[in-house]
């Protein structure tokens, strides 16, 4: 019986080796193919660390008290086309599959806000403590020109759009009170242990785009050292929202490796 065991494995490894030789073969010639026409595979994988943000912060906003970059990771890959014999020019696209977040603690005055007590929305002016989260789970795709002025050095830069798959936007109120519909409405506080939950994510908008830059190291023959820097041009809301009266920007910088074929 163990005769026959090893007679079936050394049949079926005699099958396979020449399927992966043949596998080996054909990428090989894919790759110095790809390298004879100037384009070039990378991966990379990566944290994106930052926030979304008003420009400039806005005087409702008194004081950051805490802030958490949560773990936001990021994962893709780019063509790039050179098209030049150096090769020093070239353009990239590319699709990234990526979290953006963050949970802040602020204290603000007058600050709109739209919160839920016993089922019902009271909409108005909040003063007082606000706790933040922000999630955005996205698809995007970068087309960015490069530049290499050297083996090493590679620099990117241009736009983005993307689309999100899932998005939160929510929190809590306490220490403060809110004044009903305007600066002068009806005083609701929260004093204590009180506090009122909050919930945007329905006013979020699915379509991002911006602005991207960046450079990577080339440290190995493969493997490079990445730094690239994410800035949104529109509002996360929506334009009909209007609670949250100052836009927020997604801001992110990306730090991570790349894997060159």
């Amino acid at each position: 019986m163990k005769f026959k065991i090893n007679a079936i494995l050394i049949a079926v490894l005699a099958i396979i080796a020449p399927i992966q030789a043949q596998a080996q073969k054909e990428t090989t010639h894919a790759l110095e193919w790809s390298i004879l026409h100037g384009l070039e595979y990378e991966i990379y994988a990566g944290v994106n660390i930052g926030g979304t943000a008003p420009i400039p912060l806005p005087s409702e906003i008194r004081k950051i008290n805490g802030y958490n970059p949560m773990l936001n990771l990021a994962i893709g890959g780019n063509v790039t086309k050179w098209i030049d014999t150096a090769p020093k020019w070239g353009f990239s696209i590319g699709i990234c599959f990526e979290n953006k977040g963050m949970d802040t603690k602020s204290t603000v005055k007058n600050y709109g806000m739209e919160i839920i007590q016993d089922g019902s929305r009271i909409a108005g002016n909040w003063t007082g403590r606000v706790d933040t989260k922000y999630q955005a789970s996205l698809i995007t795709f970068p087309v960015l020109a490069r530049w290499r002025p050297s083996s090493q050095w590679n620099f990117h830069l241009g736009p983005y759009i993307g689309v999100s798959l899932n998005h939160e936007f929510s929190g809590n109120v306490h220490d403060g009170y809110l004044r009903e519909g305007d600066p002068t409405g009806e005083k609701v506080e929260f004093e204590g242990e009180a506090s009122a939950p909050y919930e945007f994510n329905s006013d979020l908008r699915s379509f991002q785009y911006g602005l991207q830059g960046g450079v990577s190291w080339r440290a190995f023959k493969h493997l490079a050292l990445r730094a690239n820097l994410s800035w949104g041009f529109n509002n996360i809301f929506k334009g009909s929202f209007k609670t949250v009266n100052f836009p927020l920007y997604p801001i992110y910088a990306n730090l991570g490796f790349n894997y060159i074929f």
